[in-house]
């Protein structure tokens, strides 16, 4: 880190492990004073990344926008939409109907997710406001088609890197997760009734043709969405119950170069309540590596008891460091 930086970082852990002392002539100690700032140097490093992914995606969804949807008076889902659609029926800029439209939204954040959350929304949503009531993006294209699907892809792109950031731009996402608590729904279901009511409007309001291709738009900014928040290559958590288990954790951290995590575990099948010692395997791959994993097991053990599931994301660990053999 910059020496500046990390002498005003020493400075602000002084000053606040002085302000818990009792004793404030003495000096401070320099292990008081290291994880401190090595706390501090790590939400530093995390805030800043987070507002960088924040602007991209503010930039991002200002040009699917403006670039797209706005010069072809085409619509979206969640807030967005909604604002799009009071843009159509009242006199006011859509800068100032996405606060208006999302300030409902960010209230019901603060209270149900937290404080700090809601902060960096409203500054996100004010900052697209910003975006798109200044700055001028050129006009990309006249096809519908294309102005649905890439309109719809840039604005997913921005939704889904402020979520990556820690916020949304789009404050229907925190109303299905306070509905979805409430109700016996999921937040998918929320989603897709609000959506179903946003689209009804516009057919009523614009056109049903408009309507077809805000489902269009809907569509490829909710995939990109996925693609930004989970990443694009999915990671499957394999879960393996075998005999020769000690074979296939030789292979897998040996031969397949992955780490893997050992459970004791014992087999609770048998009529007479049997069991026996075994060792439960556990290990993440990638979904192009599945295949490969399979391949080895089997020559292995092929009445191996294997257990499957998408993991959405990592952090840390030893996953795709080294190419599979």
């Amino acid at each position: 880190m910059n020496p500046f930086l990390s002498k005003i970082l020493v400075d602000v852990a002084r000053k606040q492990l002085k302000k818990k002392q009792t004793n404030n002539d003495g000096p401070i100690a320099k292990r008081l004073i290291v994880p401190l700032v090595r706390n501090f140097q790590v939400e530093l490093s995390h805030t800043i990344k987070e507002f960088v992914f924040i602007i991209i995606g503010v930039f991002s969804a200002g040009f699917g926008l403006k670039g797209f949807l706005l010069p072809n008076h085409f619509i979206d889902g969640g807030a967005t939409g909604i604002s799009l659609l009071l843009e159509h029926v009242t006199s006011l800029q859509l800068g100032v109907l996405l606060v208006l439209v999302n300030l409902p939204f960010i209230i019901l954040a603060s209270r149900t997710i937290g404080n700090k959350f809601a902060i960096k929304s409203i500054i996100a949503i004010m900052f697209l406001a910003f975006v798109v009531h200044f700055i001028d993006y050129p006009i990309i294209t006249e096809d519908k088609l294309l102005i649905a699907v890439f309109g719809g892809f840039f604005l997913g792109l921005g939704i889904g890197l402020a979520m990556r950031g820690g916020s949304v731009i789009d404050g229907t996402e925190v109303l299905a997760i306070y509905l979805g608590r409430k109700l016996s729904l999921t937040i998918g279901d929320v989603l897709l009734i609000i959506n179903i009511i946003i689209f009804s409007v516009g057919a009523y309001v614009l056109s049903i043709e408009t309507a077809l291709y805000a489902i269009l738009t809907y569509l490829s900014a909710a995939k990109t969405v996925d693609f930004v928040v989970d990443g694009v290559e999915e990671y499957v958590g394999v879960t393996i119950i075998s005999n020769k288990h000690e074979a296939i954790r030789i292979m897998i951290t040996e031969n397949l170069r992955r780490a893997c995590t050992i459970y004791a575990g014992k087999g609770g099948y048998g009529t007479n309540g049997d069991s026996y010692d075994k060792d439960i395997i556990y290990t993440i791959v990638t979904r192009l590596e599945l295949a490969k994993l399979h391949t080895e097991i089997d020559k292995i053990d092929k009445k191996a008891f294997i257990i499957m599931g998408l993991v959405k994301d990592l952090k840390g660990g030893m996953i795709k460091r080294k190419p599979l053999k």
